[in-house]
C-alpha cells in the first residue's frame, strides 16, 4: 500500500485502472503493448519521411509531423505506466510520477486539440484559396501557429494542473482510473470542487468546443468549394485529403470530450476508462495509418525512402 506522512500529504497513489476485470487485464496489456509499438514505428515513420523527402516539405506535412511528435510523446508518458499497472498487482505510482504525467500529458493534449484546428485552417486555404496558398501558409506563419499551438497547451496545464493539485485529498490515494487527469483528481478531493469544475469546463469549451467549431466552419466552406468542382476525379481527390484529417477529428474529440465535458461527479466510471483508451492508445495509432493508407503522396515517399535505403544497403 501507499502510505501518507499525514491526513492530507500524499506520497503516491494507487492507479485501480481496470482492477475490476482481472480476467482482462493480460490481455489489454498484450493489445496495448503492440498499439504502442505500432504508435512509435508508424508516427516515426511519417516524422521521417516528412523530413527527408523534399515533395512533402509542405505546411500539410509540416503540421503532421508535429502531431506525429505529439502523438509519440503523449503516448509515452501514458502507455509505459500503464502497462506497468495492467502487470504488477500493487498499481502504484509516484506522487511526483503523477504529477509529471498530469502536466506532461494535459499539454501535449491541450496542444494537438489546437494543432488539429490549425491543420483544418491549412485545408481550407489548400482548396478554397488555392492562388493565395503559398503567400498565406509561408513557413514562418506555419512555425508561428505551430508555437501558439505548443504555447496555449503549456498554459492551460500550468492553470488546470496546479489548480487540481492545490486541492486536499485528506488521505485519500486510489484514483480509479489508469492515469492521472483532472477529472478524476478532482473526484479524489475532500472539499467543494466547484470552482475546479467550472474552471475545467471553461478550458473545455475553449481547447474543445472552440476547436471543433472552427474545424466544421472551415469544412463547411470546404465543401461548398468541392460541390463546385465539375471534375469527378478533382472532387474524389479533394474528398481524400481531406476524410483522413475528418475521421481523426471524429475519433480524437468525440472521445475527450465525453471524458472532459461530463460533470466531474459523474458515474460512468467504466465507460470513462474504456473512452480513454482511445485518446491515450488507439488514436495516435492510427492518426499514421489514416494519414498513409489514404494519400498517395505519403506512400509514394514511403516507397522511394524505403528504395534509398535498399540501394545503400546493397552498396
Amino acid at each position: 500500500m501507499v502510505k501518507s506522512t499525514n491526513e492530507s500529504n500524499i506520497t503516491g497513489f494507487i492507479l485501480l485502472g481496470f482492477s475490476d476485470y482481472p480476467q482482462l487485464q493480460k490481455v489489454l496489456f498484450v493489445v496495448i503493448l503492440i498499439l504502442y509499438l505500432l504508435t512509435i514505428l508508424g508516427n516515426t515513420t511519417i516524422i521521417l519521411i516528412s523530413r527527408l523527402e523534399p515533395k512533402l516539405h509542405t505546411p500539410m506535412y509540416f503540421f503532421l509531423s508535429h502531431l506525429s511528435f505529439l502523438d509519440l510523446c503523449f503516448t509515452s508518458s501514458v502507455i509505459p505506466q500503464l502497462l506497468v499497472n495492467l502487470w504488477d498487482p500493487m498499481k502504484t505510482i509516484t506522487y511526483g510520477g503523477c504529477v509529471v504525467q498530469l502536466y506532461v500529458s494535459l499539454a501535449l493534449g491541450s496542444t494537438e486539440c489546437v494543432l488539429l484546428a490549425l491543420m483544418s485552417y491549412d485545408r481550407y486555404v489548400a482548396i478554397c484559396r488555392p492562388l493565395h496558398y503559398t503567400l498565406l501558409m509561408h513557413p514562418h506563419f506555419c512555425m508561428t501557429l505551430t508555437s501558439l499551438a505548443w504555447l496555449s497547451g503549456v498554459t492551460t496545464t500550468l492553470v488546470q494542473s496546479t489548480l487540481t493539485l492545490q486541492l486536499p485529498f485528506c488521505g485519500q490515494h486510489q484514483v480509479d482510473h489508469f492515469i492521472c487527469e483532472v477529472p478524476v483528481l478532482i473526484k479524489l478531493a475532500c472539499v467543494d470542487t466547484t470552482f475546479n469544475e467550472a474552471e475545467l469546463f471553461v478550458a473545455s469549451i475553449l481547447f474543445l468546443i472552440v476547436p471543433v467549431s472552427f474545424i466544421l466552419v472551415s469544412y463547411g466552406y470546404i465543401a461548398q468549394a468541392v460541390l463546385k468542382i465539375k471534375s469527378a476525379t478533382g472532387r474524389k481527390k479533394v474528398f481524400g485529403t481531406c476524410s483522413s484529417h475528418v475521421t481523426v477529428v471524429i475519433i480524437f474529440y468525440g472521445t475527450i470530450m465525453f471524458m472532459y465535458l461530463q460533470s466531474a461527479k459523474s458515474t460512468y466510471k467504466d465507460q470513462g476508462k474504456f473512452v480513454s483508451l482511445f485518446y491515450t492508445v488507439v488514436t495516435p495509432m492510427l492518426n499514421p495509418l489514416i494519414y498513409t493508407l489514404r494519400n498517395k503522396e505519403v506512400k509514394g515517399a514511403l516507397r522511394k525512402v524505403l528504395g534509398k535505403i535498399q540501394v545503400v544497403n546493397f552498396t
